[in-house]
C-alpha cells in the first residue's frame, strides 16, 4: 500500500500536492461551518454524585448560577466602610440593568470588616452554554466599578466566570506553547538535515495535518462531544506528524546518498516507501490501536482525546504516505542539503561506543538498565490521585485568585457538599425537616462551615429536595475528603434514614472528584488489558515473532513505570522545592492518558528500530551483527525524532493548567528514556542474549543466513549503513 501510494504521488506530484491542499482546506472550512459540539455538565456524571445531579435535573431543581463580586481595599488591609458601601451600591445598580441578571442580593460584610461581597444571580438556569456567553457582560460591569474606584480591589468570581477565565488562560498558554514549539522544532530539524527546505517540510505537513484534523474533529464531536482537548490533539499532531515525515525524508536521503546521487528521485522515494513507508503504516496503526483503548474508560474526556488523536494520527499517516513523496520527488536534490550534519556523517564512533556495553556484556548491561529504570519507577508506588479544583488552578487567572480571597473572608462561600433527597410527595415536609436538621447538625461540626444560610430547595411536585452544606476547606484538602466521608457514612444516614419512601445522594465538588477517581480505577484494568493485548498482536503481526511481541510490551511497561515514577517524584514530592503551584498530587486522568499515548508513541521507535534490525537479519547477517547495524543505522533518526518529540512535549509544561504540565513532562521523560535507555541499552542487550530466539517462531531470519554468500553479506552490511 505504501509503495503504490508513493509511486503514484511521485509520478503525479502536482496532483498529489494540490489534492492535499484542497483536502486540508475543505476539512478545515467545512468543519468551521459545522462547528464543534461541546460537552455538557451531564456528560461528566458518574457514581453517586452523578445520580444526585441527575435527580436535580429530573426534578427541575437547577442550581442557580451565582456570581460573587468581592470588594476589598487595594492594599488588602482594613476596608473603609463608606468606600466599600459606595462601590457595592454602584455595582448593584449596574448589575440590575443587565438582562442576564435575575437578582442582586444585599451586600454582605465579612466578620472582620476587611471585605464586602455582592451576590449576583444570573437568569440562566441549569446546564446551559448560554451562561458562558452572558457572563462577559457581568465582568465588564465589574471592571467598570474597579476603574471608578482605583483605591479598592473589585473582583468577580463564580462557577461560570472561573470557567471562562480558565479557558482564556489556556488559550493564551497554547499560543505560547505553539510559539515555542514551531521555531524549536524547525531549528532541530535544520540541525538534523542541514537544509532549511528539508527542515520545513515535516513542520509544514504536521501543521496542515493538524488543520485538517481540526475540521474532521468538528464533525466527530457530534458523536463524541468535545471536552476541550485541542491542546492534546495539537501535541499528538506535532509529535507524530514531524516524526513520520522525518523517518520518510531521512530514508530518501539515505538511498540517494548510498547511490552517490545516481538514483532517480522517484526510485529513491519508492525504496523509502518500501521500508520507512511500511514502518509508518505499522507504527501508525499501533498508535491507533492504543488510542482506541481510551474508549473503554467510559469517560467523555478520554473519548474526546481518543477521537481527536486518532483523527490527527490518521491524517498525519496519509500526508506522510501521499503528499510527502510528491514533495520529495518534485524538490529532488534541493532537500539533500549542501553540508554534512552530525546526524548524517555515518555511524562514526558515537553510536558503536554507546552500543559496546550491550554487545560485549549484554547480561550486565541489561541488569543495570532495568534496575535503573525500576529505581526511577519506585515513587510511582505511592502515587496520589485527585482532580484539579479551584484550590489548585493557576492563580494567574483573576477569577481564580478572587475565589481564594473570597473563601478567606467568607468560608461558607467556598466548597459545598450537595445533598439531594428523593421521596414520595406525601412525605415532602418530612424530607425538608430532615435536610434542615442535617444542616443544623453539620453547622456544629468542625469539618463544616459555620453561619451558612442552609436553604432547602424543593421541586414543584415535592418529590426532590436539596440543600448545600459548605465546608471551610479547599476541594483537595484532606479535611474535605474527611468531611465527605463523615457526611456519607454518619451524618446523612442518621438524619435522613428515617424518612419513609425516600433515598438520598450526595454530590458537590469533592464528591464528584472522589467518584470520578473511583470510576476510573474500575475502568483502568479494561483499558490496560486492551492496550497490552492489541499491542502484542500488532507486534507479532509486524515481525512474525511472539518473542518480539512480548519484548515490546515489557519494555513499554518498563518505560511507562519509570515515567510515572519521575512524574510522581516531581509533582508530588519536589513541586514545592521547584517553585511550582501543585497540589501535591497527580491528576486522576494522567495515568491512563500517559499509558495509552506512551504505548502508542513507543511503538514508533520499537517498530522502526526492530525493522532495521530485521532487515539485516533477512539479508543473512548474524543476529548480533544485525542488532549492531540496525541500531547504529537508525540511532541518528530515532534520536532526532525523540529530540523533536521531547521539545514538543516540554513546551506544554509552560501551560498554566497542572494537568497539561504533567502530561507534557511525563511524555517528555518517557520518550527520552525510551529513545536512550530502552533502545540503546536494554533492547540490544535482550536481543543479544536471545540471539535467533528473538524471532521465534519465524525462521525466515535463520534461513536467510546460510543462503547468503559473503558478497551478499557485505552488500547487506552496506545497505544499512547511514551516510
Amino acid at each position: 500500500m505504501a509503495v503504490r501510494a508513493a509511486r503514484w504521488s511521485a509520478t503525479h506530484p502536482w496532483r498529489a500536492i494540490v489534492g492535499w491542499v484542497v483536502f486540508v482546506a475543505l476539512c478545515f472550512g467545512i468543519g468551521s461551518m459545522v462547528g464543534t459540539n461541546a460537552v455538557q455538565g451531564k456528560d461528566f456524571w458518574v457514581g453517586e454524585a452523578g445520580a444526585a445531579e441527575a435527580l436535580l435535573v429530573d426534578g427541575d431543581v437547577p442550581r442557580p448560577f451565582v456570581e460573587k463580586v468581592l470588594i476589598t481595599s487595594a492594599d488588602e488591609g482594613p476596608l473603609d466602610r463608606r468606600a466599600g458601601g459606595r462601590a457595592a451600591g454602584e455595582l448593584s445598580d449596574r448589575m440590575r440593568s443587565l438582562p442576564a441578571v435575575s437578582d442582586v442580593g444585599q451586600p454582605i460584610w465579612a466578620d472582620d470588616g476587611t471585605a464586602v461581597m455582592v451576590p449576583v444571580t444570573m437568569s440562566v438556569l441549569g446546564d446551559s452554554p448560554a451562561a458562558k456567553e452572558q457572563v462577559p457582560a457581568l465582568l465588564e460591569q465589574t471592571a467598570a466599578v474597579q476603574a471608578a474606584h482605583p483605591d479598592l480591589k473589585v473582583a468577580q468570581t463564580g462557577d461560570i466566570s472561573r470557567s471562562v477565565g480558565l479557558n482564556r488562560q489556556t488559550g493564551g498558554d497554547l499560543l505560547t506553547a505553539e510559539a515555542i514549539t514551531l521555531p524549536v522544532t524547525l531549528a532541530i530539524l535544520f540541525v538534523v538535515f542541514g537544509a532549511l527546505l528539508a527542515a520545513g517540510i515535516p513542520v509544514l505537513l504536521a501543521l496542515t495535518s493538524f488543520l485538517a484534523a481540526t475540521g474532521l474533529y468538528a464533525f466527530a464531536s457530534h458523536i463524541f462531544p468535545d471536552a476541550g482537548v485541542s491542546s492534546v490533539v495539537l501535541m499528538m499532531g506535532m509529535a507524530v506528524g514531524v516524526d513520520y515525515s522525518l523517518f520518510y525524508l531521512k530514508r530518501v536521503r539515505e538511498e540517494r546518498a548510498r547511490s552517490h546521487g545516481t538514483l532517480g528521485r522517484e526510485a529513491a522515494v519508492e525504496l523509502a516507501a518500501a521500508t520507512s513507508g511500511h514502518t509508518i503504516l505499522v507504527s501508525g496503526f499501533a498508535v491507533l490501536v492504543s488510542l482506541v483503548g481510551l474508549y473503554l474508560a467510559d469517560d467523555v474526556i478520554f473519548s474526546s482525546i481518543a477521537t481527536g488523536s486518532i483523527i490527527v494520527v490518521l491524517v498525519a499517516m496519509v500526508s506522510s504516505l501521499t503528499v510527502l513523496p510528491a514533495l520529495l520527488a518534485k524538490l529532488g536534490h534541493r532537500v539533500d542539503g549542501r553540508r554534512k550534519t552530525w546526524f548524517g556523517k555515518g555511524t562514526g564512533r558515537f553510536w558503536p561506543t554507546l552500543l559496546r556495553p550491550a554487545a560485549k556484556r549484554p547480561a550486565a548491561t541489561l541488569a543495570v538498565g532495568v534496575l535503573a529504570m525500576l529505581a526511577l519507577a519506585v515513587p510511582a508506588l505511592s502515587i496520589k490521585l485527585s482532580v484539579e479544583g479551584n484550590d489548585t488552578f493557576p492563580q494567574s487567572v483573576p477569577e481564580i485568585a478572587a475565589f481564594q480571597r473570597l473563601t478567606e473572608s467568607f468560608p461558607a462561600e467556598g466548597v459545598v457538599h450537595t445533598v439531594v433527597m428523593e421521596t414520595d410527595p406525601a412525605h415532602a415536609p418530612e424530607a425538608v425537616r430532615a435536610l434542615e436538621n442535617l444542616s443544623a447538625t453539620a453547622a456544629g461540626d468542625p469539618l463544616f462551615a459555620k453561619g451558612a444560610d442552609a436553604e432547602v430547595r424543593t421541586s414543584a411536585d415535592g418529590r426532590i429536595s436539596t440543600v448545600d452544606l459548605p465546608i471551610p476547606f479547599g476541594a483537595n484538602a484532606s479535611e474535605a475528603r474527611e468531611s465527605l466521608d463523615r457526611l456519607r457514612g454518619a451524618l446523612a444516614p442518621a438524619a435522613l434514614g428515617g424518612v419513609p419512601s425516600s433515598g438520598y445522594f450526595i454530590s458537590g465538588e469533592v464528591a464528584r472528584a472522589v467518584d470520578y477517581v473511583e470510576h476510573q480505577s474500575e475502568r483502568t484494568p479494561w483499558v490496560v488489558g486492551f492496550v497490552l493485548l492489541l499491542t502484542f498482536v500488532m507486534m507479532v503481526a509486524a515481525f512474525r515473532s511472539v518473542v518480539m511481541g512480548l519484548i515490546g510490551i515489557l519494555l513499554n511497561m518498563l518505560s511507562a513505570a519509570a515515567a510515572f515514577g519521575a512524574l510522581v517524584l516531581v509533582f508530588q514530592y519536589l513541586w514545592d522545592d521547584l517553585g511550582m503551584d501543585s497540589g501535591g498530587f497527580i491528576t486522576s486522568r494522567i495515568p491512563l492518558i500517559l499509558f495509552v499515548i506512551l504505548f502508542g508513541l513507543s511503538m514508533d521507535y520499537q517498530i522502526f528500530v526492530v525493522s532495521r534490525i530485521r532487515e539485516g537479519a533477512l539479508r543473512g547477517l548474524p543476529t548480533r551483527q544485525a542488532i549492531h547495524d540496525g541500531i547504529t543505522g537508525s540511532a541518528g533518526v530515532v534520536t532526532s525524532a525523540a529530540v523533536v518529540m521531547v521539545s514538543v512535549f516540554i513546551s506544554f509544561t509552560f501551560v498554566s493548567l497542572m494537568e497539561m504540565k504533567q502530561i507534557g513532562f511525563g511524555l517528555a521523560v518517557a520518550v527520552l528514556l525510551d529513545a536512550v535507555v530502552i533502545r540503546i541499552l536494554i533492547l540490544p542487550s535482550v536481543m543479544a542474549l536471545l540471539g535467533d530466539a528473538s524471532w521465534w517462531p519465524s525462521r525466515a531470519e535463520a534461513r536467510a543466513r546460510p543462503a547468503a554468500s559473503g558478497a551478499v553479506r557485505g552488500r547487506a552490511a552496506d545497505a544499512v549503513d547511514v551516510r
